[in-house]
């Protein structure tokens, strides 16, 4: 009988490298309680605080009621309390 090697069966194919001509979009989400919808595919969305992007598998804060996106929970304190905002 032949030796069937299986170490290489378990593996999944590198992803592709993002070539420059492919462009980063930004998503619109509808946020909800706990989980969100996208209403137009994209990348990620951007921080309301900051600016900087959220890839959407990272994305973990956000607002409801604002319907706003945030990058970490020092994010979220400064957009509900912005007076004591260091």
């Amino acid at each position: 009988m032949p030796l069937i090697r299986r170490a290489n069966y378990h593996l999944k194919p590198p992803l592709p490298l993002m070539s420059q001509t492919s462009q980063i979009t930004i998503a619109t989400l509808h946020y909800g309680d706990g989980e969100f919808a996208v209403l137009k595919a994209g990348s990620h969305v951007r921080c309301a605080v900051s600016g900087v992007p959220i890839p959407l598998p990272a994305l973990r804060y956000w607002s409801v009621e604002r319907q706003e996106a945030y990058a970490s929970p020092v994010e979220v304190l400064k957009a509900q309390c912005p007076d004591k905002a260091a």
